[in-house]
């Protein structure tokens, strides 16, 4: 059986697989392995399983042991880490309390504030999900006990939470630039200011969504002096301090994206003794939980790489590279055909899967098209950010409908999301069309 074909129904199987439920770390290795175990059985024209099971054995543990001791793969536990020690101590929870304390003035100034806090807490965990899920519980009820229309108190904070895919640090971002093997450092900062774009556009949104129908965000009445303006920003500093640390270290070469994310974590654990805020206890759960998290992205990470040599072994990407040049189609046609795939994944699946799925036949084609892998990047990342809301399977728009039940049901947040999704669409659209927006920062490093 020709290899090219075996790749071809491995990864029909894979989303099956995925369509059933099953795992993307078990999905991914158990095609992998079983059609690497085929195609060696196969190779001398009869079926010869006993041919078949030390080279497929071999294949199997030497991908995923090099993945697994790639150096810039400590870069993941090190930020998740960051993330969950900052929550534990109110570094990430205090920039909405600024926000909130500033724009309290305004009306809906509590969901901007909350997209501002997403914008913050995404500055420093690197994780959407997680995100939406910790200002979800933060923002989100209290808006509703503030008499905010359930689609704008939810919407705001879901699509807030995606941030957390652009602004660095990104979790996405790493594992893209581990198996494209571009600078991690480059693509971090490439994502500050389609993330700052993305932010504006969604604090826009709300303010037109607010001054076309007022009912839906009440007035608050209260009103902040000056000096408690300047307390509540003060009180912001330490969250300032780590993006700071991490993306001027990283923009002034002052340190790798690794060294960033160790001497971040260390800052975030003296600041929280020396402020009261972190106790041992929340040491040692925040440990606990980076363990977890960082466990189940190594394992699909690992699955991932373990697929990715079974590609190259059946020839699949060369094939569908010297279709792609026999086609001749445009720049513009490719782009808008990777949009259209990324936007019908993203709407069944979660953004590592997504990524790990379609990166060992992109990246090919990227590259005899002469894209910029790092502007490439930013954009892949904006598509999954994109997925992450869009029906009927947007993680972060469940993950905020698990935080509030019955207070919103799900039809009434989606409904809400189609107003950030516009702004999500037009950011993609300036990305693609305007790649210096991606590239003006790594290239005057």
């Amino acid at each position: 059986m020709d290899p090219s074909l075996i790749g071809l129904i491995a990864f029909a199987s894979v989303l099956v697989m995925l369509a059933i439920r099953v795992p993307i770390a078990f999905a991914l290795a158990l095609a992998a392995i079983v059609g690497t175990f085929f195609i060696f059985a196969l190779r001398t024209g009869s079926f010869a399983p006993e041919r078949a099971i030390r080279p497929t054995a071999s294949l199997t543990f030497s991908n995923a042991f090099d993945l697994i001791h790639n150096y810039n793969l400590s870069m993941i536990p090190l930020f998740v880490a960051l993330g969950h020690i900052a929550y534990r101590a109110d570094i990430t929870t205090n920039i909405y309390e600024a926000a909130k304390v500033w724009l309290a003035n305004l009306r809906g100034g509590v969901a901007m504030a909350s997209i501002v806090g997403c914008g913050g807490f995404s500055a420093i965990t690197g994780s959407s999900i997680a995100c939406a899920s910790t200002m979800g519980r933060i923002c989100t009820p209290e808006m509703l006990r503030m008499g905010y229309d359930n689609r704008l108190a939810t919407a705001s904070v879901a699509a807030g939470g995606t941030l957390g895919s652009l602004i660095p640090p990104s979790v996405l971002f790493i594992i893209y630039g581990i198996f494209t093997e571009t600078s991690i450092s480059q693509l971090f900062l490439a994502g500050i200011l389609p993330g700052i774009l993305t932010l504006l556009g969604f604090v826009l949104v709300v303010a037109l969504w607010v001054r076309r129908d007022p009912s839906v965000a009440p007035a608050t009445g209260t009103a902040y002096s000056m000096a408690e303006r300047r307390r509540a920003a003060f009180m912001a500093w330490p969250a300032l301090v780590l993006f700071m640390l991490i993306v001027g270290g990283i923009y002034g070469g002052i340190f790798t994206a690794t060294e960033a994310a160790a001497v971040a974590v260390a800052l975030a654990i003296l600041i929280g003794v020396a402020q009261r805020q972190l106790t041992l206890e929340d040491l040692w759960l925040s440990l606990k939980e980076t363990c977890i998290q960082t466990a189940s992205i190594f394992i699909i990470a690992a699955a991932a790489k373990i697929f990715v040599a079974f590609i190259a072994l059946t020839g699949v990407a060369p094939d569908l590279v010297a279709w792609v040049s026999a086609s001749d189609l445009s720049v513009l046609t490719f782009m808008l055909a990777v949009a259209l795939i990324y936007l019908l994944l993203g709407m069944f699946l979660d953004p590592i899967g997504i990524m790990v799925l379609t990166l060992p036949l992109l990246i090919p084609l990227v590259e005899i098209y002469g894209l910029n892998l790092i502007w490439f990047g930013v954009v892949v990342i904006k598509l999954l950010e994109i997925g992450l809301i869009t029906p009927p399977v947007g993680l972060n728009v469940f993950v905020i409908a698990s935080v509030v039940g019955d207070d919103a049901p799900l039809h009434r947040i989606f409904a809400g999301i189609a107003r950030f999704l516009s702004i999500d669409v037009i950011v993609l659209g300036l990305i693609m069309a305007f790649p210096v927006i991606s590239l003006l920062i790594p290239q005057s490093m």
